[in-house]
């Protein structure tokens, strides 16, 4: 059985197992809506994306088993002399696979994604309530340089 981890592009299949990652925790139980059929606003939200170049939605794979996601967001600036910047966001990891390194191999495949794009920066968000999450970051070489501030709209 193949145990290296690969990447790829999400797919429509994938959208089930996607959102099932996403709502398989204690703070996305709370905000996600897995169900079948899946939510109509899945499926455009994923169109969204995958339409848009500037946007990834990765998953991470052993064999056949999708075991990660994460979505990459790639936006100009015009601050820092117009450069870009990646935005990571949904990282999960299926709850059989944690603790087994796939998180670390996610961050790092999207820091090397954001090179090749050429990004100067890389920056992502994390609840203020994940505070393993916020220290994985931190041991990945992430710094909390700046206060963020969110609207519910």
């Amino acid at each position: 059985m193949d145990r290296e981890i690969h990447f790829r592009m999400a797919a429509e299949q994938d959208l089930d197992k996607v959102v099932e990652m996403l709502a398989d925790d204690v703070l996305g139980s709370k905000r996600e809506k897995y169900e079948q059929p899946l939510p109509e606003s899945y499926l455009k939200a994923f169109q969204a994306i995958s339409s848009d170049p500037n946007n990834e939605l990765i998953i991470a794979y052993q064999g056949e088993e999708i075991i990660g996601v994460q979505q990459i967001t790639f936006t100009p600036y015009i601050t820092h002399q117009g450069g870009w910047r990646a935005t990571i966001e949904g990282v999960r990891t299926a709850r059989t696979y944690r603790d087994k390194g796939i998180g670390t191999a996610l961050i790092q495949w999207a820091i090397k994604r954001a090179k090749a794009r050429g990004c100067h920066l890389i920056q992502l968000t994390t609840d203020k309530d994940r505070q393993d999450a916020l220290r994985f970051y931190q041991r990945l070489g992430f710094k909390a340089t700046h206060e963020g501030l969110k609207m519910k709209l």
